[in-house]
């Protein structure tokens, strides 16, 4: 059977005491691979919370009482706003009181950047998977749904490369790949599960 967890780099764990509750997974990975499904999976079987960018994004949103697409147009517009929500990604991170738990595309290489002691999960999948599910969600053909994943990846790239000088396919910053293409809901949450035993 196919090694389903690869390990990639040498990782300290965050060491527990006092109670403090600091950030002890995050997750990453393309659209449609399973992170949210996952990270829900993760925080019921343990008990724990978590945050992801979409949720800072409508927070932002309606703290500056504007609808979700014309905040998505201002981060468009302007870097600078896009750039405030990773700030504030970040410093959540950072958090003794934040979430076990972050989920976002680049929330692995803020926690390998700003040295935190946690598991840095890629969840990888591959896109034909992927385009298979955009199939099922949305009732397009599946070369449709393979083309508009892979100008999204471009789109992505560019600016992320732009913005920070970082490519978000490299996979340098995470301790932990699973190859969750050929695995279940169920499959995905046994192979982090086993993953999260060494930091408890």
């Amino acid at each position: 059977m196919k090694e389903m967890v690869q390990t990639l780099i040498s990782a300290r764990y965050a060491v527990m005491s006092g109670g403090e509750k600091l950030v002890r997974i995050t997750i990453s990975g393309h659209p449609g691979s399973g992170t949210s499904t996952l990270v829900s999976s993760i925080c019921e079987a343990k008990g724990w919370s978590s945050l992801n960018g979409g949720d800072i994004f409508r927070e932002e949103a309606k703290n500056r009482n504007l609808s979700l697409s014309e905040f998505g147009k201002m981060c468009a517009d302007d870097q600078s706003v896009d750039r405030s929500l990773d700030d504030i990604l970040k410093t959540r991170m950072s958090d003794q009181e934040g979430p076990e738990v972050m989920e976002s595309r680049l929330c692995g290489w803020w926690a390998h950047i700003l040295e935190l002691d946690c598991i840095r999960l890629w969840l990888d999948v591959n896109e034909i998977v992927r385009a298979n599910r955009v199939v099922s969600r949305e009732d397009i053909s599946i070369e449709l749904a393979l083309s508009n994943n892979r100008k999204r990846s471009e789109i992505d790239l560019a600016r992320f490369q732009e913005m920070y000088g970082l490519n978000p396919e490299d996979k340098t910053p995470y301790t932990h790949v699973i190859d969750a293409s050929a695995l279940t809901r169920e499959g995905v949450l046994e192979a982090a599960l086993k993953i999260l035993e060494g930091i408890e």
